[in-house]
This record gives structure tokens, C-alpha cells and sequence, in this order.
């Protein structure tokens, strides 16, 4: 739990606070995490909602789901959520008309982008597989045009590689491997993002040598090859700001819901070398971190 209060402020667990006599609200902030366990999540959710907190800032869209299906009232402000006006969050972008609103994480250029530093990093590429969980990346059609663009342009041929279960990855990882001149893209996706299937799909990229990008660094800080994509923890800092104004009287429904702004392209060398990848130095002196 972490409290808010004027600097110098001793912790107190919500209500309200006098300082040198003024009053000041003191408000508690409760965290909460859960992975790819949806009963779990919408039991937390519930749980959240029964606690009638005055806000609910929630990460992705089935957690931010959850949360929708249990209050119409309570302001919520969400982050790496891809289509809110889809998923019923919102009316509009520029109006959000509830009691939500928040930051998404889709930019649909970013499928061109994916294609073109996997065929920088591996130039004899012929063809990639675009890894995704339909049940929990429904958002994948966003990034078909940018991407399926690029491919043509740059001669590679991009296979659709559905995973729901651990098994499924391994398939989809020895059969590239088997591959010289395939390489794979894993588009934005919390259930790939989960520890559990990051680690393995990292570990078996190195094994099989296939050029992997990816679409968070988590990967890449944890031994794949190469991201690009959304900086997320910008999404969560520009969150803040809503929260903020929320609890200061803002109201969610006038709130825009707002697009990434920052991206961040992440190379780890030493996965590089150890898979006998050469990146080429205009994509070194691109990065906005290089692990070594």
C-alpha cells in the first residue's frame, strides 16, 4: 500500500489529515496484480468494486473488463487497453460519456515497423510468424494493414501462429526453427506477456536461433533479441495525471481517451551474439537502450 499526502506527511490509511491547521485528504492506494487467471481477475475485480474505492486505475483490457462488468459508477482510468470503444469502455475517444477513460496502446504502424527491424536484423528472412493469443489479443487486426504492407515491400511472408497453451509455443518454435530463413514477430498480447510463456519463448528462440522481435522490453531485458513498441511505463506516468485530476474533482466522462506518444527500441548484444546476429550499427545508434 502506498499512501499520498504533502511531503513530510506520517502514513495514514485514508480520511483526513490536519496540517498546520488545514485540512488535507489523505488517500491510500491499494495494488493489486493477476496474470492469465480471468476467474482471479474478475474475483478482484469484484472485490475492488465491493471496497467502493474512490478510483480504479486497471491495466489491459481484460483486466479493465472486469472492472467495467462490475460498476458503471466508479471513475476508472485505464492503460494498454487497444480498442476501448470496442470493448464498450468508452463512447468515443474524444468523448468518453461514462465512467472511464484512459491511455491506449495501439498504433497500427507499429505492424510495418515489427517487419522492417526483423528484416534489418536478419536480411535473409523470407518469411515470419505473427504470434498471438486470439482470446486475448483481439487487437491483432490493427497492425494486419501496416504489417502485411511492409511484408510485401520487403519480400516476407507472414504466417498467422495462434497460441492458447505452453504446447502450442513449442510447436510454433521447433517448426521455425527447422526453418533457416524464418524469423517471428510476437504482437502485443498479456497472455504472451506473462512470465511463464515470456520465458519460454525467449529461451526457445535461443535455442533454435530464430530472430524473434518482440513488442515490450520485458522480453528483451529478460534474454530475447529486439523490441519495439509502446514504452508502457510512459503510459503509466501519463495515467497518474488523470488519476490526479480525477480525485481533484475531474470527472472521466470529459477526460479524451489518449494514443502513445513515445515508442522504445530495446537490443540485447548479448543474446545477439551468443545467436550469431550482427545488428547493424544504424539500428545500434537507434536504440533507446542496448543491453550488453
Amino acid at each position: 500500500m502506498i499512501l499520498r499526502g504533502r511531503s513530510g506527511c506520517k502514513p495514514s490509511f485514508g480520511g483526513w489529515r490536519n496540517w498546520d491547521g488545514d485540512l488535507e485528504r489523505i488517500f491510500s492506494l491499494i495494488l493489486h496484480w493477476v496474470a492469465t487467471d480471468f476467474n482471479r481477475t474478475q474475483a478482484i475485480a469484484k472485490q475492488l468494486v465491493e471496497s467502493q474505492p474512490e478510483l480504479i486505475q486497471v491495466t489491459s483490457t481484460p483486466a479493465t473488463a472486469a472492472i467495467m462488468r462490475e460498476t458503471q459508477t466508479i471513475p476508472v482510468v485505464f492503460t494498454t487497453v487497444s480498442d476501448p470503444i470496442g470493448a464498450g469502455f468508452v463512447q468515443t475517444l474524444t468523448r468518453p460519456g461514462g465512467n472511464a477513460t484512459g491511455f491506449v496502446n495501439i498504433e497500427g504502424s507499429l505492424g510495418g515497423k515489427w517487419v522492417e527491424v526483423l528484416k534489418e536484423v536478419a536480411p535473409g528472412i523470407s518469411r515470419a510468424a505473427m504470434m498471438f493469443n486470439p482470446k486475448t489479443s483481439p487487437q491483432t487486426g490493427y497492425y494486419r494493414e501496416s504489417l502485411e504492407a511492409a511484408a510485401s515491400s520487403l519480400a516476407v511472408e507472414i504466417l498467422r501462429s495462434p497460441v492458447g497453451a505452453r504446447d502450442e509455443i513449442q510447436k510454433v518454435m521447433t517448426g521455425l526453427g527447422q526453418n533457416p530463413n524464418a524469423g517471428l514477430i510476437v504482437v502485443p498480447d498479456v497472455f504472451t506477456a506473462a512470465q511463464a510463456q515470456r520465458d519460454l519463448i525467449t529461451t526457445l528462440a535461443a535455442h533454435h536461433r530464430i530472430p524473434v522481435v518482440y513488442f515490450i522490453a520485458l522480453f528483451v531485458r529478460g534474454g530475447g533479441l529486439i523490441s519495439y513498441g509502446v514504452d508502457h511505463p510512459d503510459l503509466q506516468r501519463r495515467a497518474a495525471t488523470y488519476v490526479d485530476r480525477i480525485l481533484k474533482g475531474g470527472k472521466p466522462q470529459d477526460l479524451p481517451v489518449q494514443l502513445p506518444t513515445k515508442f522504445e527500441l530495446v537490443i540485447n548484444l548479448k543474446t545477439a551474439k551468443a545467436m550469431g546476429v550482427d545488428i547493424p550499427q544504424t539500428l545500434l545508434a537507434r536504440a533507446d537502450e542496448v543491453i550488453e
